[in-house]
């Protein structure tokens, strides 16, 4: 018998946002994730976005950057619409636009020692 380690959604954020001081909102990427599970593994091989950034506009069709990309942005930098100023359309852009890979934060966690090797389920849920 497998042992998996399962982590809330909140918890999870809460622990990446700590560790990254920048938002990070797991259910609210890929277009807003469903109520489910997700499975990852640690460590395992991760699947790196290739893009550094992404339009500065909340919702826009393209979603998730390199890993390195989302760590070298300040996380207080405005974006550049001058309609989308407020400190909310920052957050919702990081949340379901500029964030990277699932198992690239994994992973680095777990190189941190904040995240143990195994199996982990992720429940989502709000």
């Amino acid at each position: 018998m497998k042992t998996k380690n399962v982590i809330e959604v909140q918890e999870w954020d809460a622990l990446v946002e700590k560790t990254y001081g920048r938002t990070y909102k797991l259910q609210q990427q890929d277009g807003s994730r469903g109520r489910g599970s997700e499975n990852i593994t640690v460590p395992s091989e991760a699947s790196d976005h290739e893009r550094t950034s992404v339009p500065e506009e909340v919702n826009a069709e393209e979603m998730g950057v390199s890993f390195a990309a989302w760590l070298a942005r300040d996380p207080k930098q405005k974006l550049s619409d001058p309609e989308a100023q407020e400190d909310y359309c920052l957050e919702l852009w990081w949340d379901r636009n500029f964030y990277p890979d699932l198992q690239m934060v994994a992973n680095d966690l777990h190189s941190k020692g904040l995240l143990p090797a195994g199996e982990h389920t992720i429940l989502i849920d709000w």
